[in-house]
């Protein structure tokens, strides 16, 4: 029995139908258009933005390039548009192979690297945390405390500054001592020295070189040889006496122009006495135990200090 006959009227005016292809029935037999290639024959699309075609690469499995090799091209980077097809191979994986890297790519890398350098950021800073907290809270100073370490400052300024002065006063006093010791001390009438050479009771005969004075008996002679004048001395005062428990002695100190005779006579009278005599009147007769040869004459034997002040001012003749 023969096939009822077809209705292909009605698909005459719509030849692709709705579809935008030939209406394909089961059992039709009728062949299929070939979508239009261009001239190297390549499928074309139309362009969405201009209206015109362009060849589109071959797909894969169409004898194209696989997606991510070499030789592979997204059809919409081609075009000059944004990609939203099946992802191709990763950054690091298209930079080994020397492809060409996306602006994707670019941005995930430098989130990449952001996120990094904020886990780096983080981790110092729980390091300087747990620093902080080894070492304990900082105390905060309260305004008493600041006013405390103030007066302390100032306290301890104070100090300073008097130990300062009594530094100073003390260096100039002392400086002051050793000018005055040091300055030569005048002497009204010139002190000679004579070595004795003996001692005879009763008034010096007239021509006699000699002076008389008094002794434990009374008046006696007092033969004297050569000796020296001094009119000025270094040092003319009274101090305690090193041999007896509350005596004084009288220190006195020659100059340098007087120390070599004074020890050159002392050398040759060790064991005797001299005589020192002011205005023609011994004052003083003391033994000499040794040379002095540094000009450091020390006169002991005063009964109390009021005789040392007293046989000072003789020695000063006045």
């Amino acid at each position: 029995m023969a096939p009822p006959p077809r209705d292909v009227g009605a698909r005459a005016e719509d030849p692709q139908g709705a579809s935008g292809r030939p209406d394909v029935r089961p059992g039709d037999t009728r062949p299929v258009p070939p979508l239009p290639n261009d001239a190297q024959g390549a499928p074309t699309r139309p362009d969405v933005r201009s209206g015109d075609t362009r060849p589109v690469p071959p797909p894969h499995g169409a004898g194209g390039a696989q997606p991510g090799g070499a030789g592979w091209v997204d059809p919409a980077e081609a075009l000059g548009q944004e990609s939203w097809g099946p992802p191709g191979p990763s950054e690091p994986q298209r930079r080994s192979a020397g492809g060409p890297r996306t602006g994707r790519g670019r941005d995930a890398d430098g989130r990449r690297r952001a996120r990094a350098a904020e886990r780096r950021r983080a981790a110092a800073e729980v390091k300087r945390s747990r620093a902080r907290s080894r070492q304990g809270p900082v105390p905060r100073a309260t305004p008493q405390a600041r006013a405390a370490d103030r007066h302390r400052s100032a306290l301890l300024f104070m100090v300073i500054i008097l130990g300062v002065l009594i530094a100073a006063v003390a260096v100039l006093g002392g400086l002051f001592a050793s000018s005055m010791r040091t300055r030569p001390v005048p002497l009204a009438d010139p002190l000679h020295i004579y070595p004795v050479t003996q001692t005879t009771p009763g008034q010096c005969p007239a021509g006699t070189r000699g002076v008389t004075g008094q002794s434990g008996g009374g008046p006696a002679c007092y033969r004297l040889e050569q000796g020296l004048a001094i009119h000025e001395v270094s040092e003319l005062y009274v101090q305690p006496s090193r041999l007896r428990d509350g005596g004084y002695d009288v220190a006195l100190t020659l100059r340098s122009a007087d120390r070599n005779a004074f020890a050159d006579l002392t050398r040759s009278t060790v064991g005797r006495d001299l005589a020192f005599v002011v205005r023609d009147e011994i004052v003083t007769l003391p033994r000499v135990d040794m040379a002095i040869t540094d000009g450091k004459i020390i006169v002991t034997g005063t009964q109390d200090r009021a005789a040392a002040v007293r046989l000072v001012r003789e020695l000063r003749g006045r």
